[in-house]
């Protein structure tokens, strides 16, 4: 799934190729993406690209109108956005292909991007709306990691009385936007804190270890994707990793295995040694294939 520093790097390079031009056409092409049908996606059609930007996970491209609109997207599990200059004249077909949405920028070079989603389980989502806030998802959000705002103490007080598991809480939206599976197992290895910690029972150097993890993890993988192609962003991502989707090799840190637990619908990955103070965390499925 694309988290923050990803959809950062989307953002950015929208700002940088989008910004400025005008809207020809925004063509949906699996009509199940579409969340919002007031204002329709034609009133996007006309209008300039006056700002693109991110609300956690969230893209948002922002016009020109005297109520926007603003089209905003989330990538879910498995949606991505993908550039192209030279998009055909005639508009897409429905079908079962992995195209979603396809915005064409006004000009001869007839540039833009498709949104696309791989799989059979659908989560890609397109609002068309006036305000951002609008969206329930955007609505929800709790503070920006890397907003100048989210301070140790304002970290701290989230963290108050919680009676969650760590790894929960770093990738609860509503309590801190952008975070997801992925960058929490990184987060939480840099801190040498265990998953299964419950957050209430932190102490105070604890909490700052893992806010000082959240800072830097995420500000290293925003800065490793600035001015990256989309095509690159999920190699880049998977090349940065320590511990996600690592499992069984040794831990860069220490030389561990890195294991895993697994559930239902994902998994999250850990290195003993640094976390767990060498014990291994329960997991029926995947234990019994590390040792």
């Amino acid at each position: 799934m694309p988290e923050l520093p990803e959809v950062e790097a989307l953002a950015g390079m929208l700002a940088e190729r989008a910004v400025g031009r005008e809207i020809a056409r925004v063509l949906p092409v699996a009509v199940s993406v579409l969340k919002t049908y007031d204002p329709p996606l034609t009133a996007l059609e006309g209008r300039t690209v006056t700002a693109a930007g991110r609300h956690g996970k969230f893209l948002d491209l922002a016009t020109d109108g005297p109520d926007g609109p603003h089209l905003v997207v989330h990538l879910a599990k498995a949606g991505w956005l993908r550039w192209r200059d030279g998009l055909p004249e005639a508009p897409p077909r429905p079908g079962r292909g992995p195209l979603a949405l396809r915005l064409l920028l006004a000009g001869p070079e007839r540039s833009g991007f498709d949104l696309t989603e791989a799989g059979t389980r659908k989560g890609l989502a397109v609002y068309s709306v006036r305000d951002p806030r609008e969206v329930p998802g955007i609505a929800r959000l709790g503070p920006d990691p890397l907003d100048e705002t989210f301070t140790l103490e304002a970290f701290a007080g989230l963290l108050h009385g919680v009676r969650h598991r760590i790894k929960g809480v770093l990738r609860d939206q509503s309590v801190i936007a952008g975070i997801g599976n992925a960058y929490s197992d990184e987060i939480l290895h840099a801190a040498r804190m265990s998953p299964y910690r419950l957050a209430s029972d932190l102490t105070e150097e604890e909490i700052a270890a893992v806010y000082e993890a959240i800072g830097a993890t995420l500000r290293s993988a925003v800065e490793r994707s600035r001015g990256l192609a989309a095509g690159d962003l999920k190699a880049e991502k998977r090349s940065g990793m320590r511990v996600h989707g690592r499992t069984g090799e040794p831990c860069p840190v220490c030389g561990d295995t890195v294991r895993e637990v697994s559930f239902r619908d994902t998994s999250l990955q850990y290195c003993p040694t640094c976390q767990t103070g060498g014990r291994p965390l329960a997991d029926r499925r995947m234990s019994r294939l590390l040792k």
